[in-house]
């Protein structure tokens, strides 16, 4: 009997340490998915476009197809990468972290440039009515996912460095957990903000209640205003967390004197409105940030359009 109630003791404390790694599963992936929300909402924000000109039963179909090529390129290739890279070199993680943090400056920085100096694109995209659907669903589909491809690295990576677990399976447990979580979030408010005119003109036409009505009609005409805000948002994420990874980035490379002339600006702000003095040191330090990749996006665009951009083309031009 005696034994019985040992081992029930055992299976007991067993049954707990499962749960507390359960536990800190969770923290830790709500930990990591909180660090890549900048990126989140920037993927959001991109997403939405590639539908744009099909007709409405296409949309939930390809959105989904996306959808599914971005949990591949989470699980199959970006976890495996990120696992080995942190086991054999860890030592590249922010290297490569500053990398996809530039990239992300600079796919802002071109936003931001488009909006102050607009101009006229010289490659006319052709109609949609004198090309295949199918094919230019195909093409739309692949783009979106090579798109999501980098934004998923730059997600998986950021949510690795937020991960301080030394236990190869608890690392690769978050991982998963923080890729599916993320993927199922984006793809899913994408989904509804596709759909979202089309339940505002199915409550406008047939809503009973002249305030159900109102509220579908509302939705028809403040939606193009909404996306018009989450690209805004986009933009200026992609600005604030590029430039907070290269910046912590060169901190723990050795060179972290801007680091902390920001952190130091912060703070003084940040006591200089004593009644919001948390939020004015994070809104101060996410607006510096933001100015500093903006300045180092906008330092990019030559670099990546003029060199970059053509030898990559001649590379692909040669596979091919």
């Amino acid at each position: 009997m005696s034994g019985l109630l040992a081992l029930l003791d055992d299976v007991a404390a067993l049954a707990k340490v499962a749960a507390a790694s359960l536990d800190d599963v969770a923290a830790q992936a709500v930990k990591a998915g909180t660090k890549a929300a900048g990126v989140v909402i920037d993927d959001t924000a991109v997403t939405p476009k590639y539908v744009h000109g099909f007709e409405a039963k296409r949309e939930l179909p390809i959105i989904g197809r996306i959808a599914l090529g971005s949990l591949k390129n989470k699980l199959l290739i970006l976890l495996p990468a990120a696992l080995l890279l942190s086991s054999f070199l860890p030592g590249a993680v922010t290297p490569l972290l500053m990398v996809g943090g530039a990239y992300l400056c600079f796919e802002g920085a071109e936003k931001l440039f488009h909006v102050l100096l607009p101009h006229t694109d010289p490659e006319v995209e052709e109609d949609f009515d004198v090309r295949d659907p199918a094919h230019l669903e195909e093409e739309k589909v692949a783009g979106a996912i090579k798109t999501d491809f980098i934004l998923s690295a730059e997600i998986m990576t950021i949510a690795l460095a937020a991960i301080p677990s030394p236990s190869f399976w608890m690392q690769a447990l978050t991982l998963a957990i923080v890729g599916i979580g993320i993927t199922v979030a984006v793809y899913g408010a994408v989904a509804l903000i596709v759909k979202m005119d089309d339940i505002g003109l199915f409550l406008a036409r047939r809503g009973r209640l002249s305030l159900t009505r109102a509220t579908g009609r509302g939705l028809v005409v403040g939606m193009p205003k909404l996306m018009a805000v989450l690209s805004t948002v986009g933009t200026a994420a992609m600005l604030w967390v590029g430039g907070s990874i290269i910046i912590h980035g060169l901190e723990e490379l050795g060179w972290g004197w801007l680091g902390h002339h920001i952190h130091d600006w912060s703070v003084a702000l940040g006591h200089a409105v004593p009644a919001a003095t948390g939020f004015a040191e994070w809104a101060t330090k996410a607006a510096l940030d933001g100015i500093f990749g903006a300045a180092l996006g906008l330092a990019l665009i030559p670099v990546a359009t003029r060199f970059i951009g053509p030898v990559w083309a001649r590379l692909i031009a040669r596979r091919a």
